[in-house]
């Protein structure tokens, strides 16, 4: 992922922020020799403090060969994204069909060791923080091996956690941009008003100021 200078994040509590609200996304797994990678979306539970994601597959998944034989992966998030028309994008006294079309994006890359987690203990360990972290008022019974009701659904799934050794993050909102395109840009997002647009909009004024 290309990232120029006026879109890294200014610092890493930016792309912490962001991450702890956005916790769907896409693991990728090398292929075994001669297959192409496995890229599995999944829900996650990262955690800033530990250094680690927590997720949890069926144990039919056919990516596990390939995540045991290669256990460095990279979990991909990417939301807030809009598309922003030529024309908005227009250098100032320059015609509106000289602009060029573009997207505007946040996007996190984890690089990650992978462990599996099969230890039926660890597993409910793993669960139990995972569904913490997405339903903190509770509201789910607590997974315990050999209790009920979730104990004997342990064996069908494997628990991953992911140890984080790197991370890319992008903010991609013309940041870099003269005051006059920024502030056509975001007219015309409030304006369009389109899924994504206030989203990619906040990100936008935030990084001017």
């Amino acid at each position: 992922m290309l990232i120029h200078p006026w879109d890294a994040p200014r610092d890493e509590a930016e792309w912490q922020r962001w991450l702890a609200t956005h916790d769907f996304g896409q693991l990728a797994v090398n292929g075994l020799p001669g297959e192409p990678p496995h890229v599995q979306p999944l829900h996650f539970a990262y955690d800033a403090e530990r250094g680690e994601a927590l997720t949890h597959l069926a144990r039919p998944n056919p990516l596990w060969p390939a995540l045991e034989a290669n256990p460095v992966v990279l979990l991909s998030v990417v939301d807030d994204y809009a598309f922003v028309p030529g024309p908005w994008q227009a250098p100032p006294e320059a015609p509106p069909e000289h602009g060029t079309p573009t997207s505007f994006y946040t996007a996190v890359q984890l690089r990650c060791t992978a462990h599996v987690v099969d230890d039926p203990e660890e597993k409910a360990d793993l669960l139990n923080r995972q569904v913490g972290h997405f339903q903190p008022d509770g509201g789910s019974a607590t997974a315990a091996v050999g209790e009920a009701p979730y104990g004997r659904l342990l064996s069908g799934i494997r628990g991953i956690r992911l140890e984080v050794s790197d991370v890319r993050a992008k903010f991609k909102y013309a940041s870099h941009k003269p005051a006059e395109v920024q502030e056509r840009i975001a007219a015309g997002l409030a304006a369009r008003s389109g899924p994504g647009d206030a989203a990619a909009r906040e990100h936008q004024m935030r990084r001017r100021d």
